[in-house]
């Protein structure tokens, strides 16, 4: 998974209850493709037992700077490592590291490490509070560390709620990938992308909608953010959950989607409308649910607004817009017009009667055709693939467009 396939990640675990939570990090990181190396202080060990986090990394878990064969593995994590992350950090460690001492193999690491350092504090929040961890905190961002500020929450049993939580691991992986992804053209970046099906009310309990599950805009939005875009989500029904780090605008019916897409693409330097919006809705919606026993033989349909066509209008200057045609028959005649109907820059086309295509997969085969007429065809693959190379494919045309 891009960007973590085959990158070195130094994880440095402290002494504090949160260290749970850095398991399933740790899992998350060896999931996607990252080589983990875990440095457990002996606080931690009290915590969470080395074996553990060598069943879910595949990879010797360090603890101990003495002892045969270890003189010299505070030289070589620190030398392979690319990026060098500290989840939890209590504020013993970041006392510690705040005064360049090195009297275990984490701290010892960290001296000699020149990668970029991510450090993610948790503790009580009268300790985070302290006027000395602050001044730590201040000390090392000083020094070129990026340390987070924790979460708000409940902290450990009997302590209320307050600001020294450690964030949750998908958090602190969304953050981990940023990091990695480094520059590219969309750092910086105001993108908009939309997901999911619209529903058209029937009555106050029905609705008229389609089959799609938000995965491919869900998958761009993620990718995008990760890329260092700023990224809005207008949602629309999903079956997956939003990612981490964007900011999500809900919006049920056709309408909503529509002023959504509206008031945000003034600033906006990418639309993808990845969303399924109705095509169609009731004619007139009833206030009240329809008795089945009332009956009802018909149900009159008028067709909705499109949303690329009604908010053309809002485009930034230089924008890039690409939308998605999802067809049955025709597949390249109908997605070209379109294209040149919508006025698009890009268009993603997929034919639903494909096998692993369409709705509700999590694998999608599409055909991307662009304003100059180029088309190229992408095979079957995961949707978070094909995220990547709709981005790539966006990277290009703001690329080609800067000047």
């Amino acid at each position: 998974m891009r960007p973590f396939d085959g990158r070195r990640i130094l994880l440095g675990v402290t002494g504090g209850i949160a260290s749970y939570k850095t398991v399933m990090l740790a899992r998350l990181l060896a999931q996607a493709g990252a080589h983990v190396d875990v440095v457990m202080t002996r606080g931690a060990l009290e915590f969470v037992g080395a074996i553990t986090f060598e069943a879910v990394t595949g990879r010797r878990t360090y603890s101990e700077i003495f002892g045969p064969g270890n003189a010299l593995d505070h030289i070589r994590l620190a030398k392979e490592a690319e990026l060098f992350v500290v989840a939890p950090a209590t504020a013993d460690f970041m006392a510690r590291a705040a005064h360049g001492l090195a009297d275990d193999l984490l701290t010892a690491s960290l001296l000699a490490n020149t990668s970029p350092v991510l450090i993610v504090p948790a503790m009580n929040d009268r300790m985070w509070a302290n006027s000395q961890t602050q001044k730590n905190v201040a000390h090392l961002r000083e020094l070129g560390y990026e340390v987070i500020d924790p979460d708000v929450g409940p902290l450990a049993v009997g302590e209320g709620s307050g600001p020294g939580r450690m964030p949750e691991p998908d958090v602190i992986f969304s953050l981990i990938a940023r990091r990695l992804e480094g520059q590219s053209t969309l750092s910086g970046r105001k993108i908009v992308v939309t997901a999911g099906a619209t529903r058209e009310p029937i009555d106050p309990v029905r609705f008229i909608s389609n089959h799609s599950s938000g995965r491919m805009g869900v998958a761009i939005a993620e990718s995008a953010r990760r890329r260092g875009a700023e990224v809005t989500l207008v949602a629309g029904h999903l079956e997956v959950p939003a990612p981490v780090g964007v900011r999500r605008v809900d919006a049920s019916t056709v309408d909503e989607m529509r002023n959504a897409v509206a008031y945000a693409l003034s600033e906006a330097d990418v639309l993808i409308m990845a969303a399924a919006p109705a095509d169609f809705r009731p004619s007139g919606s009833r206030n009240q649910k329809i008795k089945k026993d009332g009956g009802f033989s018909s149900i009159e349909l008028t067709p909705t607004e499109d949303i690329l066509t009604s908010t053309a209008a809002s485009r930034k200057d230089k924008a890039v817009i690409v939308g998605f045609a999802l067809e049955t028959e025709d597949l390249a005649k109908n997605a070209k017009l379109k294209l040149e109907k919508k006025n698009l820059d890009l268009i993603v086309a997929n034919d639903a009667t494909q096998d692993g295509a369409g709705f509700r997969v999590p694998t999608n085969r599409v055909t991307l055709i662009t304003r100059d007429g180029q088309t190229e065809e992408i095979p079957l693959m995961q949707k978070t693939e094909v995220a990547e190379i709709i981005l790539d494919k966006v990277e290009q045309l703001l690329n080609g467009r800067a000047g």
